[in-house]
């Protein structure tokens, strides 16, 4: 894949008139924090039939499984009735080129929350949370970062449970929590406290519902960026979870509950390249434009070369990440998926060159980019966060290099 097809194509200028009409005009009420991004999602969601292909695609999937239990044959699935993989990622990129932080707040909650479920959970499960994600009927939170366990997740990680007869008592508090403010289902990460040391203990997770006794949720906490997507904290007190809030319903499953963890932590890389794509393509858009515009010293900005070489270095950096993005769609059609170092190579590059693009939008704008009117401002505070959540790019250079070596 080399280029987007007339169908994609179609499907982009539909979501840029989306944006027009329903996003822009509440835009710096999502920015400042005042408005929480559920409802225009939900409406993205309604406005193309994306919660109704999400639920029968969910449904199908259930049958199946619901069918393997009762003995029928395992018939491989219809990967999701045909869907393009391209249509998931054009309304990430679009959106990203105005509020990344509404991409955020929806693939945790549809992406790394259900999928935490859809991976490991029992059909049960799956019915009883996964399918509400995925629709955004309900808001999602993977809460797995701790005030004093970032980058080392699993090593410094405090939270335990610890089992109390038929059921598990939770202790622990989690930050930096996309949609904590607001879940209303979690996916909680801890250790089993069995009176062993911490480094010998099994990890699991738990499915907890917002308002249950001892599980406290933070109001929003204030970011540099991202002001679109709210995060944060978690504090869990003694909160009684029974069996059947255990992920898989045992504390054994076939791959461990740290392969799971990895597995969303490769999707949730992936997808960085289609947010940092449209950071990219919106500050090269403007800052072609502004260029065009600009005049000083009695000419148009543009006709500088030093101005040239910012545009062509922007144009590079776009045309990269676009090829990453196509990489990842071409793979979704062969029912592959990318090895752990090639998603941190792609998300390590693509956070990277969002970020570069976006300060040199600002420095091409001079003092125009440093005001909030001209938009290249909130795009370099909001791009910045992608070279830190879902593996800083010191994490993800250690992955890369471990694959090399070994």
């Amino acid at each position: 894949m080399h280029e987007w097809s007339d169908e994609h194509q179609m499907l982009r200028t539909a979501m840029k008139d989306f944006i027009a009409k329903e996003l822009l005009p509440i835009k710096e009420e999502l920015e400042h924090g005042d408005l929480p991004p559920y409802g225009i999602l939900r409406k993205l969601y309604s406005t193309f039939g994306m919660d109704e292909m999400a639920a029968a695609n969910f449904d199908k999937r259930i049958a199946r499984e619901r069918a393997v239990d009762e003995g029928g044959p395992d018939v491989a699935p219809d990967n999701g009735g045909g869907t393009d993989p391209g249509y998931m990622l054009i309304p990430i990129i679009e959106l990203c080129r105005h509020c990344p932080g509404l991409v955020t707040a929806m693939g945790v909650s549809t992406g790394l929350t259900a999928a935490a479920i859809n991976a490991k959970g029992t059909t049960g499960q799956k019915e009883r949370w996964a399918r509400d994600l995925l629709t955004l009927e309900k808001v999602g939170a993977w809460a797995i970062t701790e005030p004093n366990s970032g980058s080392d997740a699993f090593g410094s990680m405090q939270s335990t449970a610890r089992r109390d007869g038929d059921e598990y008592v939770l202790n622990g508090s989690k930050t930096f929590i996309t949609n904590g403010p607001y879940a209303d289902t979690i996916v909680f990460i801890c250790k089993l406290d069995e009176g062993n040391a911490p480094s010998d203990r099994k990890i699991l997770s738990f499915v907890l519902d917002s308002g249950m006794p001892g599980l406290e949720q933070s109001k929003p906490l204030r970011k540099m960026g991202m002001h679109s997507s709210p995060t944060g904290e978690l504090f869990l007190t003694d909160v009684r979870a029974g069996r059947d809030r255990l992920i898989g319903e045992t504390e054994d499953l076939p791959s461990g509950g740290r392969d799971g963890a990895k597995a969303t932590f490769q999707q949730e890389r992936a997808g960085v390249a289609a947010m940092a794509l449209g950071i990219i393509e919106q500050c090269l858009e403007r800052s072609v434009a502004y260029a065009r515009e600009r005049e000083q010293f009695g000419h148009r900005i543009g006709d500088f070369q030093l101005i040239q070489q910012k545009l062509a270095i922007m144009e590079v950096a776009r045309m990269n990440v676009q090829n990453l993005v196509f990489r990842t769609i071409e793979l979704a059609r062969a029912g592959q998926s990318m090895t752990f170092a090639e998603a941190s190579a792609m998300k390590l590059y693509s956070a990277q060159a969002a970020t570069n693009v976006a300060l040199e939008a600002v420095q091409l704008f001079g003092g125009n980019g440093y005001m909030a009117e001209f938009e290249v401002e909130q795009l370099a505070r909001d791009a910045k966060v992608l070279q830190i959540y879902a593996g800083t790019d010191e994490i993800q250079t250690v992955a890369i290099a471990r694959a090399l070596l070994n």
